[in-house]
C-alpha cells in the first residue's frame, strides 16, 4: 500500500512524544513492504533539534507553507491507498479537508492526544480538527483506549474509533550494558508539563532530597530553572532517542508519570512505558485506570503514590524478584507492543474498515483496583 501521513513531527523528538510514536509505526509498516510519504511542517524548534533528518524508511517531505506544498499533497493523495492525518499537525484542518475531499480509498485520523482533543472539540478550540470533520473518517485511531472511544462515537460521530497505542522499535530497544554516563538509582524521562510537575516533585525531587546517597537522572526539556534541583539529580535537557536504550539500561529503576488528562481518561500508555520495559528496566509508575491491561501491577510493573513508596523500592527491593519482573515485562511488550505488532494491527484495522459487516466492539474491561496491590509483597524483602 501507499500511505500518506500528515504528522506533527517525525524528524525531531524534541519536546514531543509524536516523533518516536510515528517512527516505530512507520518503520514497522515499511518493513512489511508499504510505501509511506510523511508530511511535516518545518518549525524552528524542531529544525534546530532534528535527530532524524533523513529517515530511510519513508519519504519525509518537510515544507514551509501549506499553500506551496498543496500541489504535492494532492498528487500524493491521488496515488495513495490510505491517508492519515495526525493530531497537532500544523495545518490539520486544511489537511483533513483535502483528505476528505479526495477519492482516496481509506481516510483516517491518528489522535496521539485523544483526551486533549476531545476537550478541545467540546470547546471548539482544536486548531487541527473540527468536530464536523470527525464523521468523515473511515477510522479514528486513538492512542487512548477504554471508555473514551465510545465518547468519540456518541458525541462526535466517529464511525470506527479504535485504539492504536504507541509502540517501540524492537531492533533498537533491548537491554544494553550499564553506561557510567547514565548510571543512576532512579531516572525519569519526560518534557516539563505543569499538570505533571506535582508528581515529579513528589516521586523524584522529594526522594532525592531525602536520600543524598542515591543518584537520580532527569531527562527532558523546558524545566524552569527556579525548580532548583538538589545536587544528586543530574538534568539532561534533551536526550536523543539513540541514547534512550542506554539511559534505561543504566537505571536501577525508572519512573513513568502521566499527565492529568490522560489519568482522568485512563488507558493512555506512554511510549516510555514500552521502551523501558523492552530495555529490561524496572518501572515505577503512577496508577491510572487500564494500567493492568498493559503491564500487570506487582508482576510486571510497580506502582507508587508517594515518596515513601519510592524510598521503599530503592532501599528494600529484592534483586532476584525485580529481575523476574523485568523479564516478564519485556516478554509482554515484545509480544504486544512492538512496532511489528502495531503495524500488523494497523493493517488489520484497515482490512476491517473495508468490511462493513464486521462488527466493532467498544466494550472495555476495566481493571479492578484490588489488582494494584496484588503480588506486590514478593518484590519487597
Amino acid at each position: 500500500m501507499r500511505i500518506v501521513i500528515f504528522g506533527l513531527s517525525l524528524s525531531s523528538s524534541w519536546g514531543n512524544g509524536h516523533a518516536t510514536t510515528y517512527r516505530a509505526l512507520v518503520n514497522g509498516l515499511h518493513r512489511r513492504g508499504h510505501k509511506i510519504v510523511f508530511f511535516e511542517k518545518n518549525q524552528e524548534w524542531y529544525e534546530s533539534n532534528r535527530d532524524l533528518p533523513a529517515p530511510d524508511f519513508c519519504d519525509l517531505k518537510l515544507f514551509e507553507d501549506w499553500r506551496s506544498i498543496l500541489p504535492t499533497v494532492r498528487r500524493e493523495l491521488r496515488n495513495a491507498d490510505v491517508a492519515v492525518v495526525g493530531s497537532y499537525f500544523a495545518d490539520g484542518i486544511e489537511a483533513v479537508h483535502e483528505v476528505l475531499d479526495s477519492n482516496i480509498p481509506l481516510k483516517t485520523f491518528y489522535d496521539i492526544d485523544t483526551p486533549i482533543t476531545v476537550s478541545k472539540l467540546r470547546e471548539g478550540t482544536a486548531g487541527y480538527l473540527q468536530a464536523t470533520q470527525v464523521p468523515g473518517f473511515d477510522l479514528y485511531f486513538s492512542f487512548t483506549g477504554g471508555p473514551l472511544l465510545k465518547k468519540l462515537q456518541v458525541e462526535f460521530g466517529a464511525v470506527r474509533p479504535v485504539p492504536l497505542y504507541c509502540s517501540f522499535e524492537e531492533e533498537r530497544y533491548y537491554p544494553r550494558k550499564c553506561y557510567r554516563r547514565y548510571q543512576n538509582d532512579l531516572s525519569y524521562m519526560g518534557t516539563y508539563a505543569a499538570d505533571r510537575q506535582e508528581k515529579v516533585d513528589d516521586l523524584l525531587l522529594t526522594p532525592a532530597k531525602a536520600s543524598p546517597e542515591f543518584r537520580f537522572l532527569l531527562a527532558g526539556p523546558q524545566y524552569p530553572r527556579k525548580l532548583g534541583f538538589p545536587g544528586n539529580i543530574r538534568h539532561i535537557k534533551h536526550l536523543s532517542p539513540r541514547w534512550h536504550p542506554h539511559f534505561y539500561s543504566s537505571s536501577r529503576f525508572t519512573l513513568n508519570l502521566t499527565r492529568r488528562a490522560m489519568v482522568s481518561c485512563g488507558f493512555s500508555p506512554s511510549v516510555r512505558l514500552f521502551e523501558a520495559a523492552a530495555c529490561g528496566c524496572p518501572i515505577i509508575s503512577d496508577y491510572w485506570q487500564g494500567l493492568d491491561s498493559f503491564l500487570q501491577v506487582g508482576r510486571e510493573i510497580l506502582v507508587a503514590e508517594s515518596s515513601d513508596d519510592i524510598l521503599g523500592y530503592l532501599t528494600e527491593s529484592n534483586a532476584v524478584q525485580l529481575r523476574l519482573m523485568t523479564e516478564r515485562a519485556r516478554e509482554r511488550v515484545l509480544a504486544e507492543h512492538s512496532s511489528r505488532h502495531r503495524a500488523e494491527q494497523f493493517e488489520n484495522y484497515l482490512a476491517g474498515a473495508k468490511s462493513p459487516k464486521k462488527a466493532l466492539s467498544l466494550d472495555a474491561t476495566l481493571p479492578s483496583n484490588s489488582s494494584v496491590t496484588e503480588n506486590m509483597a514478593e518484590l519487597i524483602t
